[in-house]
């Protein structure tokens, strides 16, 4: 009897997951929330679509699963405060050019509630907490998280969604030279009203 028989379902599964979840992120990112079909989702990853909905349940179900993201942003205890701007960008753009994810999260993002609603889940889950213990004042937390994320979100927007030569053409460290310290900045800053 071999061994390797009963892995090989949940193997196949995994397979099949990840090939699902594959082609809904391409479809999601090409033809939006609204558009995108489990039938056409289902073509894409060439199975048949009672599999997406055995796996997913539903098109929201799929859209969730396939846009679930972790940032993983570096914990602020490993790095010095007046270095979280820098942190900070050179980690997001690490992350947004090896991850199609989340330029597909951010297409699908601008044009559907959804799809925001995602994206403000993940930057509230996962940008706030670090915002949190790096700004000087709690209460300002979520207005300057939501200050970097206006730098980080609209760097993605116009170097890997609309595609604006001038900032697709710039390289990273250039960028983080630029952004590191505006997001410094509004992360560590005194309040300007005060």
């Amino acid at each position: 009897m071999s061994h390797s028989t009963p892995s090989t379902p949940a193997r196949r599964s995994d397979v099949t997951r990840r090939a699902i979840l594959d082609a809904a992120r391409e479809r999601f990112a090409a033809d939006g929330y609204e558009r995108a079909t489990i039938r056409a989702i289902a073509q894409h990853a060439k199975i048949d679509p009672s599999m997406v909905m055995r796996y997913y349940g539903n098109k929201e179900g799929l859209f969730a699963a396939a846009v679930a993201i972790d940032l993983r942003l570096p914990d602020p205890a490993s790095f010095p405060r007046e270095e979280a701007g820098r942190v900070l960008v050179t980690h997001f753009l690490d992350t947004w050019e090896q991850n199609e994810v989340l330029t597909a999260l951010l297409r699908v993002g601008v044009t559907n509630e959804a799809g925001a609603g995602r994206m403000q889940g993940i930057f509230s889950d996962q940008l706030l907490p670090l915002a949190l213990r790096v700004c000087p004042d709690p209460e300002q937390a979520p207005a300057r998280a939501a200050l970097v994320s206006s730098q980080l979100l609209g760097l993605a927007l116009t170097r890997y969604v609309l595609r604006f030569p001038p900032a697709a053409e710039l390289h990273p460290e250039e960028i983080t030279a630029w952004l590191a310290p505006t997001v410094q900045h509004y992360l560590t800053a005194p309040h300007p009203g005060t």
